[in-house]
């Protein structure tokens, strides 16, 4: 054979190998990292929420040791203190900073948001990786009529102060909603929101719209089995195997309430003409405790529900209504926060005790070494199997690609 002939065919080999090697990197789970042959980690559709309501939780520089450890990448904050904002510097985690409710007054003048962009943002950008700004916390079902007008305005003018200084292509603007903003939410064709909300809605909407910013919705299953838990399945809410439930005019099938939640979110902003937005889940969760009444608030369920979540986000899942398009989520929360108001159990939805010890196992296993620094996997022990399969997989292929590089080099 000529050795043009030979060369042609092993650059043809080569470039065969190359795709179906670049193709395997996609298909691998995200928290399969190897820096050291050149597959970079998949962008994950999951956060977490770090609240800091308590008396004995970690400084912030644990807390991204721990973040680290985890291999999570997204997270969210319920301020802008700035000794977090310092300690993310370069850490290579995305944070979605917020404006407390009582700051929308002040933040509806165009100036003072200028100011608070100045200083709350600007000073620690990029450096620390500000990819949101959350304005307000459930405000739309807040009884403050008065704060709820305050809303948009006071989006608009931190967007507006974003765009003159240059951070608006990299920061964007919304405020996270109680599911409660619905009238209907099943079947999720039902999906429609409150009538006396339509008209500050539709304003809050067309701001999402013009500023390309998705739509935030709080929500938890927990909430609808407690108020029911005689009428709705358990297994339902916690994403474990079931029967499910079909909605009659669309004929899609939901095997959980957390996806049927975000698709009644989709039909009823698509009611009001913007069905084009994303829709995000910026808080999810399951309390492990809870007073008598609070049915269902126990540790087992908790580490059910959050443990098959994190399997569905490791898969990049979409809803039935839009099933191409993943599901961004931020669990609900990284810590126990012990001086939180309210019932029992909004002190305990963390995963996490604040000593850094686990609340209860989801299937985050921390390995650590004296000469590497600690990793994860977000598995269960059925796909510990599969994993270490891949990961031979992708050795050998990439021992493969190399000596088909040497070869290329070598004359015939």
């Amino acid at each position: 054979v000529p050795n043009s002939s030979i060369s042609c065919t092993l650059f043809h080999l080569y470039d065969l190998s190359a795709k179906y090697f670049l193709k395997l990197c996609a298909k691998l789970p995200s928290f399969l990292v190897f820096a050291d042959i050149g597959c970079m980690q998949r962008v994950m559709s999951l956060g977490i929420n770090y609240g800091q309501v308590g008396n004995n939780l970690p400084p912030p520089q644990e807390v991204i040791g721990l973040l680290n450890s985890l291999k999570l990448t997204k997270a969210r904050i319920y301020d802008t203190n700035p000794q977090v904002l310092t300690a993310f510097a370069n850490s290579n985690i995305e944070l979605i900073v917020t404006v407390e409710n009582q700051m929308l007054a002040t933040l509806m003048d165009p100036q003072q948001a200028l100011q608070w962009v100045n200083t709350h943002i600007k000073p620690f950008f990029p450096s620390t990786r500000i990819t949101g700004i959350a304005v307000g916390n459930e405000v739309f079902t807040d009884e403050d009529t008065t704060l709820m007008a305050n809303l948009v305005p006071a989006m608009t003018s931190i967007h507006s102060a974003l765009v003159q200084l240059g951070l608006d292509q990299y920061v964007h603007v919304s405020t996270p909603n109680s599911l409660a903003v619905l009238e209907e939410s099943y079947p999720p064709s039902a999906g429609c929101l409150r009538a006396e909300l339509k008209g500050i809605m539709s304003q809050y909407l067309q701001f999402l719209s013009v500023t390309k910013s998705p739509f935030w919705i709080n929500a938890y299953p927990y909430f609808a089995y407690k108020g029911d838990p005689s009428q709705i399945p358990l297994d339902y809410v916690l994403f474990n195997p079931n029967a499910g439930m079909v909605d009659p005019y669309t004929k899609l099938h939901y095997d959980n309430m957390l996806y049927a939640q975000v698709d009644a979110v989709i039909f009823a902003i698509s009611r009001m003409g913007f069905g084009g937005l994303e829709v995000m889940v910026s808080e999810t969760g399951w309390p492990s405790k809870g007073d008598e009444n609070e049915i269902g608030a126990t540790t087992g369920n908790a580490q059910v529900y959050n443990k098959n979540l994190l399997r569905r986000q490791m898969g990049n899942e979409g809803t039935p209504l839009r099933p191409n398009m993943k599901l961004e989520i931020y669990l609900f929360a990284l810590f126990n926060e012990d001086l939180k108001p309210g019932p029992t159990s909004e002190r305990n939805y963390g995963l996490f005790q604040p000593d850094g010890t686990m609340a209860y196992n989801v299937g985050l296993t921390s390995l650590s070494s004296s000469s590497t620094s600690a990793s994860s996997s977000f598995t269960s022990s059925a796909s510990q199997a599969e994993n270490k399969g891949n990961r031979s997989l992708v050795y050998w292929m990439f021992v493969f690609l190399l000596s088909f590089q040497v070869l290329m080099r070598r004359p015939f």
